[in-house]
């Protein structure tokens, strides 16, 4: 192995991931929680491989085994091209392989039977490994490694359902007398061993001293500039940041800059894209290099770009490793740069995303506009630049998507455009809370009951429970295994708990709370597949007449189709967006915690939320300005979650100096800018989180305002919410004081997904309100 690393051109590894290999080695648990390119894959690979090869001439032909678990099947992928090179020259005692959805069903029967090192994800542990155990049982027993690569994206609902997919794994692997090792990696993690041990049950040692040089990145906040246009009730509107960013990232192909640009939203990313292709198809084509294909004679492989001369260069003179036979060639030829500008994102078939990760890799890709499914430990090494548009949601992910430009350890440039919304405006004006703060700790909470039942069937259907397995799973097993017993889910035959329907256990759960079976999206007139959407997105993003984005193509929703998870799309090109509107109602169903700020009380518990679709807006692609607004006739949904959420007497609203005229907009304004401040202190996205406020609740009788978990039996935010609401609510306050608007607009108390069309909203109001709640807050 020492040889493989050296040949790779290592030779001196860095001391920290000297050190976790010796941890790896000695049979410890480890996370790695160093910077960005920072060699941490090396950390896990040199033990894995080590364990993996020493076994290989094991008399069943199988082995040692290693497991890898990424969070995208991307990453993954791009993990398996970094094994097979690292162990090229080891021959075939090293056999790594991808088994994920996107594996040929007749490759899958040699990757169970033959791979020592198998890729993964959590999604095909719980649904396809695990259930079918007794299938891998050689591959299991054997299992001395598990990776868990990038461990700090496993937050909130989405961490707590892997940590049960672990828990079963582990479960399992006793069963076959295997205790796998867990070597975790994260290049953002407030307190990792804290954060390892909550996703795996085991105590890791933490690694956490970056030893490895650092390239110069300059890290630039930028906020566009304000229009001469109006929003919504007349407040002033700034361009936004989808069109800012992509003039920049115009202007960066334009000088040759290879750049990823981080977008949220699958349509940000398809829009940046076709935004930045129809400005670079107007510039003439110059005459560059460019990978390509071509064949040539001598020492060298001919030029890639058209058979030349030339010593091994990449661009149409030579050969890859020598000098190019003669011929006609080419140094390049005209290209325009339009074509080297793409998008990136989940819901791609996919030959589509492999095809892109290709020529990401080879260059031929010169920017790209990619959700965060780029923003993980993928190798895109040669980046220059970086832009992040809008806040991510976490500084974690601030860092972590930065951090992909600079990889090969040269200078790189990172620029944060902020959207128009309180949080992105706070962090433009507040730059020490970026550039000063530590990263967030991970929330994620295992025992959610809503999290636990479905994996206690699973691991039933596995191997039947019994009373052993309750300290595996946490506290709360004994008590929700009576209540899947009255369900009828499970039945209890003497000392163990079994499952009890013919359909699969693990079919009862989607562990990253898509909420369904994915909408297909289909081209009406050929009946093509395009791609997919979440089914909990889907009312809001393939409602009727909602515009759709793919691959730089525009399309419509002709017809939704709930009854078969479908949308029919026609290709057209609207001079705008849509954006969907929705109402919202809450009943609280149990409070769990209560403090009283003076006559104020701030609580936190279980609710019930009803939320609707009602309408979509119609918006102009470069400027937001609304042009119309059309009714949806879509079904009500109804989720059960954890809210924080407080309450004030009349006396505090005289004593600010609230009448009943500007109530319900004080309130409504406090709303939105403490949804959008929250990221801030909690691990979570503003779209992760929701939110109601209301002059008079039937539940409280007073003027009230939540903030709620938008998954099934809380994600932990409303939570953090609670126990930080001090400070939390301060630079809601703060936030919404600081800005220069008059009556308030989108970088303070407009809310982007507000179902009432932001009104009423009074921004004077909120400040007063927010002011006497916080003047007796303890």
């Amino acid at each position: 192995m020492i040889e493989a690393v050296r040949a790779a051109g290592i030779d001196r590894p860095w001391e920290h991931q000297a050190r976790a290999a010796e941890h790896a080695l000695d049979g410890n648990s480890v996370i790695v929680a160093t910077g960005t390119a920072s060699g941490k894959s090396l950390s896990y690979l040199v033990p894995a491989l080590s364990t993996v090869l020493d076994g290989s001439e094991a008399p069943n032909g199988r082995g040692a085994t290693a497991l890898y678990l990424a969070p995208t099947k991307a990453l993954a992928a791009d993990q398996r091209r970094a094994v097979a090179e690292l162990a090229r020259p080891l021959g075939k005692a090293v056999r790594p392989a991808v088994f994920d959805g996107d594996t040929p069903f007749e490759e899958r029967e040699w990757v169970r039977l033959f791979s020592n090192y198998v890729l993964t994800n959590p999604d095909m542990l719980h649904r396809g490994i695990l259930p079918a155990h007794a299938r891998w049982s050689s591959f299991l027993r054997a299992l001395r490694y598990v990776v868990i690569d990038e461990c700090h994206t496993y937050r909130g609902v989405f961490g707590s359902h892997v940590a049960q997919v672990i828990r079963r794994l582990r479960r399992i692997c006793a069963r076959y007398g295997s205790d796998p090792v867990f070597l975790l990696s994260s290049a953002t993690a407030a307190d990792p061993g804290e954060a390892a041990a909550r996703l795996t049950g085991h105590r890791a040692v933490e690694i956490t001293e970056d030893t490895s040089p650092r390239g110069e990145l300059v890290f630039a906040l930028w906020e566009p500039p304000l229009t001469n246009l109006e929003g919504e009730r007349g407040a002033p509107v700034r361009r936004t940041a989808t069109a800012e960013t992509a003039d920049l990232l115009t202007d960066l192909a334009v000088q040759g800059v290879r750049t990823v640009a981080f977008v949220r939203s699958r349509r940000g990313a398809e829009l940046i894209s076709l935004i930045a292709q129809d400005r670079l198809s107007a510039i003439p084509a110059p005459r560059i290099p460019l990978p390509g294909t071509g064949s040539g004679s001598g020492d060298g492989s001919g030029g890639r770009d058209g058979s030349g001369s030339g010593d091994g260069a990449l661009d149409g003179t030579g050969g890859t490793d020598g000098t190019g036979g003669a011929g006609e060639g080419g140094r390049g030829r005209h290209v325009n740069l339009s074509s080297r500008i793409a998008a990136y994102r989940g819901g791609y078939l996919p030959e589509e995303r492999r095809a892109l990760e290709r020529a990401l890799h080879s260059g031929e890709l010169l920017g790209l506009a990619a959700t965060n499914a780029l923003e993980l430990g993928i190798d895109i090494s040669g980046l220059d630049a970086v832009l992040i548009t809008g806040y991510p949601g976490t500084r974690a992910s601030l860092w972590q998507q930065a951090g992909r430009a600079g990889r090969a350890g040269q200078g790189a440039l990172a620029i944060l455009v902020a959207r128009d919304e309180p949080l992105d405006t706070y962090l433009v004006h507040h730059p020490d809370s970026l550039f000063r703060t530590p990263v967030e700790t991970t929330v994620l909470d295992p025992h959610n009951p809503y999290v636990l039942a479905p994996h206690l069937c699973a691991a039933a259907a596995e191997i039947p429970l019994t009373e052993d397995d309750f300290d595996l799973f946490g506290p709360e097993t004994a008590a929700l295994l009576g209540k899947l017993e009255q369900r009828k889910l499970l039945r209890r035959r003497g000392t163990a708990w079994h499952w009890t329907r013919k359909e699969r256990a693990a079919d009862l759960t989607d562990i990253r709370g898509s909420g369904g079976k994915p909408v297909q999206i289909v081209e009406a007139d050929t009946g093509r597949l395009l791609g997919t959407v979440d089914a909990a997105a889907a009312h809001t993003t393939v409602h009727d007449g909602a515009v759709h984005l793919h691959q730089g193509r525009t399309y419509v929703v002709r017809h939704f189709d709930l009854e078969d998870s479908a949308a029919l799309v026609d290709e057209a090109s609207p001079p705008w967006t849509t954006m969907a509107r929705d109402t919202t109602s809450l009943t609280i169903l149990e409070t769990e915690a209560e403090i009283p700020w003076g006559d104020a009380r701030l609580c936190y518990g279980s609710v019930e939320v009803t939320n609707q679709v009602v309408s979509y807006l119609r918006r102009r692609l470069m400027t937001g300005e609304v042009l119309g607004e059309t009714k949806l006739d879509l079904p009500p949904r109804t989720l059960r979650t954890r809210a924080v959420w407080w309450t004030v007497t009349e006396d505090q609203l005289d004593a600010a100096r609230i009448n009943p005229e500007i109530l319900a907009g004080a309130l409504h304004a406090a709303e939105h800018a403490s949804i959008g401040i929250l990221p801030l202190f909690a691990t979570c996205d503003r779209w992760d989180i929701g939110g109601v406020s209301i002059a008079q609740h039937p539940d409280t009788l007073l003027p009230t305002v939540f903030v709620y978990d938008g998954q099934p039996g809380g994600a932990g935010f409303a939570e953090r919410a609670f126990h930080t609401a001090r400070d939390w609510l301060t630079a809601t306050r703060d936030a919404i004081a600081a800005c220069d608007c008059e009556a308030g607009c989108p970088s303070c108390i407009q809310s982007p997904k507000c179902g009432n069309a932001n009104d009423p909203l009074h921004k004077r109001g909120a400040i007063r309100l927010l002011t006497q709640l916080l003047s007796s807050a303890p």
